[in-house]
């Protein structure tokens, strides 16, 4: 096994159903997009933001659940309502809708996912992605490492794709949805080694 090989598989993989617009780009255009992008991710990112935020908000909520139990439960209505808000500003003038829900074969390296089309192998694509454990938005660069014909009358191909330079902050919220998600699967007895 490569070196590239295994550093592949040092994220484990999850199956999972997302939803995920792409679009087919030049490889000149990686570069060029990838100091545009920086605003776009940050954007994007809005949700990941507020996760920081709230995982430092519950190292006090302790302290003020136990001094004050009414203004926590105000504190975490408010909390709510700023979590809708932040998912319908993300929803809005995005490319994404219902239809756009694919199951995917998800890493923080890589993701396989349904497609209407033949997507040529060493093609680049522009992939914006939704989790949904975190209503976070990620925009990625990938190179399309296979495409593989199936029998699927919706979506006749798997792609198989892995990120082209990846922001560190994307990665590691790709990393806690996919061990969320694994958790997740594991309660529910769902979880098939795909770490192999």
């Amino acid at each position: 096994m490569s070196s590239e090989q295994k550093d592949r598989r040092r994220f484990f993989r999850i199956e999972d159903t997302v939803n995920l617009f792409y679009k087919i780009i030049d490889e000149q255009a990686i570069s060029s997009l990838s100091h545009v992008s920086d605003n776009v991710l940050s954007a994007c990112s809005l949700a990941s933001a507020l996760e920081v935020l709230s995982q430092e908000a519950r190292i006090i909520a302790f302290r003020i659940e136990r001094s004050n139990p009414e203004v926590f439960e105000y504190l975490k209505i408010m909390d709510n309502k700023i979590d809708l808000v932040a998912q319908a500003v993300m929803l809005q003038g995005n490319d994404f809708a219902e239809h756009n829900s694919r199951n995917v074969n998800l890493s923080a390296t890589g993701i396989a996912f349904e497609a209407e089309e033949e997507i040529k192998p060493g093609s680049y694509l522009e992939i914006k992605l939704m989790l949904t454990s975190c209503m976070a938005v990620i925009v990625a660069y990938a190179r399309v490492v296979y495409c593989k014909k199936r029998d699927n009358k919706d979506y006749p191909f798997f792609v198989g794709v892995e990120y082209v330079n990846l922001k560190d902050d994307d990665r590691e919220l790709l990393i806690k949805h996919v061990v969320k998600k694994q958790m997740e699967q594991i309660r529910e007895g769902k979880l098939v080694d795909s770490s192999v």
